[in-house]
């Protein structure tokens, strides 16, 4: 999964129109982002990554690109 193809799928979790995250937008800006998000998260990472996000490491994300990079997807320059 690329980096376009991964922030489509946040975009469509957070019930977003699609290709309105960049990677630059702060969570706590983010109207949806809330506990069921990150649940929501860690089961799109697991589900299309095959990789398991440990909690203590995604409370201190603070950007979509912090997301980006704790599910190993290119963040955007």
């Amino acid at each position: 999964m690329n980096t376009t193809e991964f922030l489509l799928a946040l975009d469509e979790m957070l019930e977003l129109d699609p290709g309105t995250l960049t990677g630059a937008e702060a969570l706590e800006d983010l109207e949806n982002w809330d506990s069921l998000a990150v649940i929501s998260f860690i089961a799109l990472v697991d589900e299309k990554l095959g990789l398991v996000v440990e909690g203590e490491k995604l409370v201190k994300a603070k950007t979509v690109a912090d997301l980006l990079t704790l599910a190993g997807v290119a963040v955007p320059a």
